[in-house]
Protein backbone atom coordinates (compact mmCIF):
# COMPACT_ATOMS: atom_id res chain seq x y z
CA UNK A 1 0.00 0.00 0.00
CA UNK A 2 1.30 3.49 -0.95
CA UNK A 3 2.28 5.47 2.32
CA UNK A 4 -0.44 8.67 2.23
CA UNK A 5 3.23 10.86 3.44
CA UNK A 6 5.52 12.64 1.27
CA UNK A 7 7.83 13.01 3.86
CA UNK A 8 8.69 10.74 7.16
CA UNK A 9 10.69 12.64 9.29
CA UNK A 10 12.12 10.98 12.45
CA UNK A 11 12.92 13.85 14.98
CA UNK A 12 11.75 16.60 16.18
CA UNK A 13 14.15 19.44 17.28
CA UNK A 14 15.24 22.30 15.48
CA UNK A 15 16.54 20.87 12.31
CA UNK A 16 13.48 18.45 11.78
CA UNK A 17 10.90 20.76 12.61
CA UNK A 18 12.54 23.46 10.38
CA UNK A 19 12.67 21.11 7.55
CA UNK A 20 9.25 20.08 8.19
CA UNK A 21 8.32 23.62 7.72
CA UNK A 22 9.74 24.26 4.55
CA UNK A 23 8.54 21.23 2.75
CA UNK A 24 4.98 21.30 3.58
CA UNK A 25 5.45 25.14 2.42
CA UNK A 26 6.15 23.29 -1.12
CA UNK A 27 2.49 21.12 -0.64
CA UNK A 28 4.23 18.28 0.85
CA UNK A 29 2.64 15.80 3.10
CA UNK A 30 5.18 15.52 6.01
CA UNK A 31 4.28 13.02 9.29
CA UNK A 32 6.83 14.34 12.21
CA UNK A 33 8.01 12.16 14.69
CA UNK A 34 10.01 11.83 18.14
CA UNK A 35 10.73 9.25 19.69
CA UNK A 36 9.30 9.56 23.69
CA UNK A 37 11.59 10.99 26.06
CA UNK A 38 11.46 11.62 30.00
CA UNK A 39 11.18 15.35 30.98
CA UNK A 40 14.78 17.31 30.58
CA UNK A 41 16.13 19.75 32.84
CA UNK A 42 16.31 23.81 31.79
CA UNK A 43 18.31 23.60 28.47
CA UNK A 44 20.77 26.35 28.95
CA UNK A 45 22.71 25.70 25.22
CA UNK A 46 22.59 28.32 22.67
CA UNK A 47 24.02 28.81 19.66
CA UNK A 48 25.95 30.52 16.87
CA UNK A 49 23.75 31.05 14.03
CA UNK A 50 24.70 32.88 10.36
CA UNK A 51 23.05 34.98 8.05
CA UNK A 52 21.89 31.41 5.86
CA UNK A 53 20.38 29.86 8.88
CA UNK A 54 18.65 33.00 9.92
CA UNK A 55 17.60 33.77 6.33
CA UNK A 56 15.90 29.67 6.59
CA UNK A 57 14.25 30.26 9.70
CA UNK A 58 13.19 34.06 8.39
CA UNK A 59 11.61 32.10 5.79
CA UNK A 60 8.84 29.89 8.24
CA UNK A 61 8.78 33.04 10.54
CA UNK A 62 10.44 31.06 12.88
CA UNK A 63 13.12 33.76 13.70
CA UNK A 64 13.40 34.88 17.34
CA UNK A 65 13.07 38.42 18.91
CA UNK A 66 15.73 40.76 19.64
CA UNK A 67 15.82 39.40 23.21
CA UNK A 68 16.39 35.80 22.13
CA UNK A 69 18.87 35.66 19.42
CA UNK A 70 21.72 38.49 20.01
CA UNK A 71 23.57 39.24 17.01
CA UNK A 72 27.73 39.52 17.32
CA UNK A 73 28.99 42.83 16.30
CA UNK A 74 32.95 41.75 17.39
CA UNK A 75 34.22 38.74 17.90
CA UNK A 76 37.96 38.05 20.19
CA UNK A 77 39.68 35.41 20.12
CA UNK A 78 42.54 35.20 22.65
CA UNK A 79 46.12 32.45 22.51
CA UNK A 80 47.66 31.19 25.65
CA UNK A 81 50.98 33.44 24.80
CA UNK A 82 49.93 36.38 23.64
CA UNK A 83 48.10 35.40 20.29
CA UNK A 84 44.91 37.41 19.12
CA UNK A 85 42.38 37.51 16.38
CA UNK A 86 39.61 39.73 16.12
CA UNK A 87 36.82 40.01 13.73
CA UNK A 88 34.40 43.01 13.34
CA UNK A 89 30.95 43.25 11.47
CA UNK A 90 31.71 46.64 10.33
CA UNK A 91 34.53 45.49 8.66
CA UNK A 92 32.63 42.53 6.73
CA UNK A 93 29.55 44.19 5.35
CA UNK A 94 27.33 42.55 7.16
CA UNK A 95 24.81 43.61 9.74
CA UNK A 96 26.11 40.98 12.10
CA UNK A 97 29.15 38.31 12.22
CA UNK A 98 25.81 36.34 13.45
CA UNK A 99 23.67 36.11 16.56
CA UNK A 100 23.44 33.91 19.28
CA UNK A 101 20.05 32.35 19.79
CA UNK A 102 18.51 30.85 22.92
CA UNK A 103 17.35 27.11 22.27
CA UNK A 104 14.43 26.67 24.20
CA UNK A 105 13.00 30.40 22.53
CA UNK A 106 13.70 29.02 18.76
CA UNK A 107 12.35 25.41 19.66
CA UNK A 108 9.21 26.79 21.31
CA UNK A 109 8.53 28.88 18.17
CA UNK A 110 9.24 25.96 15.83
CA UNK A 111 6.79 23.71 17.56
CA UNK A 112 4.31 26.41 17.47
CA UNK A 113 4.61 26.96 13.86
CA UNK A 114 4.55 23.38 13.18
CA UNK A 115 1.09 23.30 15.04
CA UNK A 116 -0.66 25.23 12.63
CA UNK A 117 0.73 24.02 9.60
CA UNK A 118 -2.63 21.57 7.58
CA UNK A 119 0.03 19.75 6.14
CA UNK A 120 2.75 18.17 8.69
CA UNK A 121 0.56 15.53 11.04
CA UNK A 122 3.04 14.62 14.52
CA UNK A 123 2.57 11.34 14.98
CA UNK A 124 2.88 8.96 17.78
CA UNK A 125 5.08 5.91 15.99
CA UNK A 126 7.69 5.93 13.10
CA UNK A 127 5.57 6.91 10.29
CA UNK A 128 6.19 5.03 6.83
CA UNK A 129 6.41 7.97 3.73
CA UNK A 130 8.28 7.53 0.60
CA UNK A 131 11.40 9.26 1.82
CA UNK A 132 12.16 9.04 5.46
CA UNK A 133 14.63 11.80 6.62
CA UNK A 134 16.31 10.78 10.03
CA UNK A 135 17.47 14.00 12.36
CA UNK A 136 17.05 12.03 15.49
CA UNK A 137 20.77 13.69 16.45
CA UNK A 138 23.68 11.99 17.25
CA UNK A 139 22.63 9.19 18.81
CA UNK A 140 19.99 8.07 16.35
CA UNK A 141 18.37 4.55 16.60
CA UNK A 142 17.04 4.84 13.18
CA UNK A 143 20.62 5.20 11.57
CA UNK A 144 21.45 2.43 13.91
CA UNK A 145 18.70 0.23 12.68
CA UNK A 146 19.56 0.83 9.08
CA UNK A 147 23.45 -0.41 9.32
CA UNK A 148 25.29 3.06 8.72
CA UNK A 149 28.58 2.72 9.77
CA UNK A 150 29.37 6.50 12.14
CA UNK A 151 33.11 7.19 11.92
CA UNK A 152 33.33 8.93 15.57
CA UNK A 153 36.95 10.09 17.11
CA UNK A 154 36.20 11.28 20.90
CA UNK A 155 38.44 14.20 21.44
CA UNK A 156 38.90 13.79 24.99
CA UNK A 157 37.15 16.89 25.98
CA UNK A 158 33.74 17.19 27.50
CA UNK A 159 32.07 20.58 26.77
CA UNK A 160 30.32 22.69 30.10
CA UNK A 161 27.40 25.19 29.28
CA UNK A 162 26.04 27.53 32.06
CA UNK A 163 24.70 30.76 31.53
CA UNK A 164 26.25 33.74 33.63
CA UNK A 165 25.13 37.36 34.39
CA UNK A 166 28.59 39.26 34.31
CA UNK A 167 28.89 42.86 36.03
CA UNK A 168 29.73 44.31 32.73
CA UNK A 169 27.54 44.64 29.67
CA UNK A 170 28.62 42.03 26.93
CA UNK A 171 28.64 44.97 24.03
CA UNK A 172 27.59 42.23 21.48
CA UNK A 173 30.87 40.86 21.66
CA UNK A 174 31.26 36.79 21.38
CA UNK A 175 34.69 36.40 23.20
CA UNK A 176 37.15 32.90 23.35
CA UNK A 177 40.01 32.17 25.31
CA UNK A 178 42.44 29.31 24.34
CA UNK A 179 44.50 27.81 27.30
CA UNK A 180 46.15 24.64 28.81
CA UNK A 181 43.99 22.88 26.04
CA UNK A 182 41.33 24.20 26.98
CA UNK A 183 38.67 26.34 25.33
CA UNK A 184 36.32 28.79 27.08
CA UNK A 185 33.77 30.86 25.01
CA UNK A 186 31.46 33.72 26.61
CA UNK A 187 28.71 34.41 24.19
CA UNK A 188 26.21 37.41 24.19
CA UNK A 189 22.34 37.03 24.85
CA UNK A 190 20.01 39.40 26.41
CA UNK A 191 19.85 41.87 23.60
CA UNK A 192 22.33 44.53 22.50
CA UNK A 193 22.75 45.86 25.94
CA UNK A 194 22.50 42.79 27.88
CA UNK A 195 24.99 41.42 30.31
CA UNK A 196 24.25 37.66 29.87
CA UNK A 197 26.91 34.88 28.67
CA UNK A 198 25.61 31.42 27.74
CA UNK A 199 28.86 29.81 28.70
CA UNK A 200 31.26 27.01 26.70
CA UNK A 201 33.66 25.72 28.26
CA UNK A 202 35.55 22.44 26.60
CA UNK A 203 37.89 21.02 29.05
CA UNK A 204 39.29 17.12 29.90
CA UNK A 205 36.19 14.80 30.81
CA UNK A 206 37.99 14.69 35.24
CA UNK A 207 37.53 18.54 34.72
CA UNK A 208 34.24 19.20 33.30
CA UNK A 209 32.66 16.25 35.94
CA UNK A 210 34.60 18.83 39.20
CA UNK A 211 33.50 21.84 37.69
CA UNK A 212 30.02 20.76 36.96
CA UNK A 213 29.94 19.37 40.88
CA UNK A 214 31.83 22.13 42.37
CA UNK A 215 30.16 24.92 44.41
CA UNK A 216 28.97 28.33 42.67
CA UNK A 217 31.28 30.08 43.66
CA UNK A 218 34.30 28.22 43.27
CA UNK A 219 33.20 27.18 39.81
CA UNK A 220 32.46 31.58 39.04
CA UNK A 221 36.16 32.11 40.63
CA UNK A 222 37.83 29.44 37.93
CA UNK A 223 35.48 31.03 35.63
CA UNK A 224 36.69 34.72 35.97
CA UNK A 225 40.15 33.52 36.30
CA UNK A 226 39.91 31.56 33.06
CA UNK A 227 38.39 34.74 31.06
CA UNK A 228 40.80 37.37 32.95
CA UNK A 229 37.68 38.77 34.37
CA UNK A 230 36.99 40.33 30.55
CA UNK A 231 33.44 41.32 32.11
CA UNK A 232 33.82 41.55 35.65
CA UNK A 233 32.35 39.42 38.56
CA UNK A 234 29.91 36.81 37.50
CA UNK A 235 27.09 35.41 38.91
CA UNK A 236 25.85 31.55 37.51
CA UNK A 237 22.19 32.26 36.17
CA UNK A 238 21.29 28.34 35.52
CA UNK A 239 22.36 24.44 36.17
CA UNK A 240 25.70 23.34 34.58
CA UNK A 241 25.32 21.21 31.87
CA UNK A 242 28.00 18.59 30.53
CA UNK A 243 28.59 16.19 27.34
CA UNK A 244 31.46 14.39 25.57
CA UNK A 245 32.76 16.63 22.37
CA UNK A 246 33.56 14.20 19.06
CA UNK A 247 34.46 14.62 15.62
CA UNK A 248 32.00 12.02 13.30
CA UNK A 249 30.31 11.37 10.03
CA UNK A 250 28.01 9.19 9.00
CA UNK A 251 29.47 6.82 5.77
CA UNK A 252 26.03 6.92 4.25
CA UNK A 253 23.46 9.16 4.24
CA UNK A 254 21.08 8.48 1.83
CA UNK A 255 19.73 4.56 1.08
CA UNK A 256 16.57 2.65 0.31
CA UNK A 257 14.73 0.16 2.82
CA UNK A 258 11.46 -1.87 2.61
CA UNK A 259 9.01 0.67 2.84
CA UNK A 260 10.97 3.62 0.54
CA UNK A 261 13.69 5.78 1.12
CA UNK A 262 15.88 7.59 3.86
CA UNK A 263 18.57 10.22 4.11
CA UNK A 264 20.52 11.35 6.85
CA UNK A 265 20.50 15.21 8.07
CA UNK A 266 21.48 16.89 11.40
CA UNK A 267 23.60 15.53 14.04
CA UNK A 268 22.63 12.03 12.68
CA UNK A 269 24.57 12.95 9.87
CA UNK A 270 27.86 14.92 11.40
CA UNK A 271 29.31 16.01 15.08
CA UNK A 272 31.33 18.89 14.92
CA UNK A 273 33.70 20.23 17.88
CA UNK A 274 31.86 23.58 18.75
CA UNK A 275 34.83 25.92 19.22
CA UNK A 276 33.66 27.40 15.23
CA UNK A 277 30.09 27.52 16.62
CA UNK A 278 28.92 25.91 12.99
CA UNK A 279 27.04 22.77 14.31
CA UNK A 280 23.40 23.78 13.87
CA UNK A 281 24.66 25.92 10.67
CA UNK A 282 26.14 22.96 9.15
CA UNK A 283 22.39 21.01 10.28
CA UNK A 284 20.08 23.68 9.11
CA UNK A 285 22.66 23.81 5.85
CA UNK A 286 21.10 20.31 5.43
CA UNK A 287 17.65 21.52 5.35
CA UNK A 288 18.31 24.18 2.58
CA UNK A 289 19.59 21.48 0.83
CA UNK A 290 17.47 18.97 0.83
CA UNK A 291 14.65 21.42 0.36
CA UNK A 292 16.15 22.85 -2.48
CA UNK A 293 16.71 19.13 -4.34
CA UNK A 294 13.61 18.13 -3.69
CA UNK A 295 11.66 21.33 -5.13
CA UNK A 296 13.21 21.66 -8.48
CA UNK A 297 13.69 18.16 -8.61
CA UNK A 298 11.82 17.20 -12.29
CA UNK A 299 7.60 16.48 -11.63
CA UNK A 300 8.52 13.01 -13.00
CA UNK A 301 10.89 12.38 -10.24
CA UNK A 302 9.67 11.02 -6.67
CA UNK A 303 11.10 12.49 -3.64
CA UNK A 304 12.94 8.41 -3.62
CA UNK A 305 15.02 9.53 -6.40
CA UNK A 306 18.14 7.82 -5.56
CA UNK A 307 19.73 10.24 -8.25
CA UNK A 308 18.34 13.30 -5.93
CA UNK A 309 19.19 11.72 -2.66
CA UNK A 310 22.54 11.30 -3.97
CA UNK A 311 23.46 14.43 -5.07
CA UNK A 312 21.96 15.68 -1.60
CA UNK A 313 24.44 13.62 0.24
CA UNK A 314 27.06 14.68 -2.19
CA UNK A 315 26.96 18.43 -1.45
CA UNK A 316 26.71 18.05 2.05
CA UNK A 317 29.57 15.92 2.55
CA UNK A 318 31.50 18.22 0.35
CA UNK A 319 30.47 21.72 2.32
CA UNK A 320 31.09 19.10 5.97
CA UNK A 321 34.60 18.73 4.46
CA UNK A 322 35.47 22.01 4.42
CA UNK A 323 33.75 23.28 7.71
CA UNK A 324 34.35 20.17 9.84
CA UNK A 325 37.19 19.33 8.37
CA UNK A 326 38.67 23.45 9.71
CA UNK A 327 37.49 22.92 13.27
CA UNK A 328 38.53 19.20 13.58
CA UNK A 329 42.85 21.30 12.50
CA UNK A 330 41.30 23.74 14.79
CA UNK A 331 41.00 21.77 17.65
CA UNK A 332 44.26 19.21 17.25
CA UNK A 333 46.08 22.23 17.23
CA UNK A 334 44.64 24.31 20.50
CA UNK A 335 44.74 21.44 22.30
CA UNK A 336 48.24 20.47 22.17
CA UNK A 337 50.27 20.66 24.89
CA UNK A 338 53.83 20.95 23.71
CA UNK A 339 55.31 24.49 24.04
CA UNK A 340 56.24 24.27 20.53
CA UNK A 341 52.75 23.95 19.07
CA UNK A 342 51.67 27.06 21.73
CA UNK A 343 54.58 29.10 20.22
CA UNK A 344 53.37 28.15 16.70
CA UNK A 345 49.47 28.28 16.91
CA UNK A 346 50.40 32.07 18.61
CA UNK A 347 52.66 33.33 16.15
CA UNK A 348 50.74 31.88 13.56
CA UNK A 349 47.08 34.14 15.11
CA UNK A 350 48.78 37.40 15.46
CA UNK A 351 49.82 36.61 11.43
CA UNK A 352 46.43 35.58 10.39
CA UNK A 353 45.14 39.13 12.34
CA UNK A 354 47.25 40.88 9.97
CA UNK A 355 46.59 38.73 6.99
CA UNK A 356 43.51 41.16 5.41
CA UNK A 357 41.91 39.42 2.47
CA UNK A 358 42.41 35.64 3.56
CA UNK A 359 41.20 36.89 7.54
CA UNK A 360 38.28 38.49 5.51
CA UNK A 361 37.43 35.31 3.00
CA UNK A 362 37.45 33.31 5.96
CA UNK A 363 34.69 35.69 8.48
CA UNK A 364 32.44 35.83 5.27
CA UNK A 365 32.50 31.57 5.52
CA UNK A 366 32.06 31.98 8.77
CA UNK A 367 28.97 33.91 8.28
CA UNK A 368 27.80 31.75 5.49
CA UNK A 369 28.74 34.20 2.80
CA UNK A 370 30.40 32.62 -0.30
CA UNK A 371 30.77 35.99 -2.06
CA UNK A 372 33.78 37.53 -1.44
Amino acid sequence: MASSYDIGIRGAGIVGRTLALHLAAKRLRVALYAAPSTPAESDVRAYALNHPARALLDAVRCWPNTAQATPVMRMEVHGDQGGEVAFDAALQGGEALNWIVDVPALEAQLAEAVRFQPLIDVVDAPPQATLTVVCEGRASRTREELGVDFDVTAYGQWALAARVRCAQGHGQVARQWFANGEILAFLPMGGADGNLCAVVWSVSPDRATALQAAPDMEFTTALQAASHDALGTVTLESARKVWPLQHALARRWSGQMATGAWVLAGDAAHNVHPLAGQGLNLGLGDVAELVRVLDTRPYWRSVADPRLLRSYERARKADFALVGGTGDALQQLFSHPHAAAASLRNWGMQGFNASGLLKHWVARRAMGSTQR
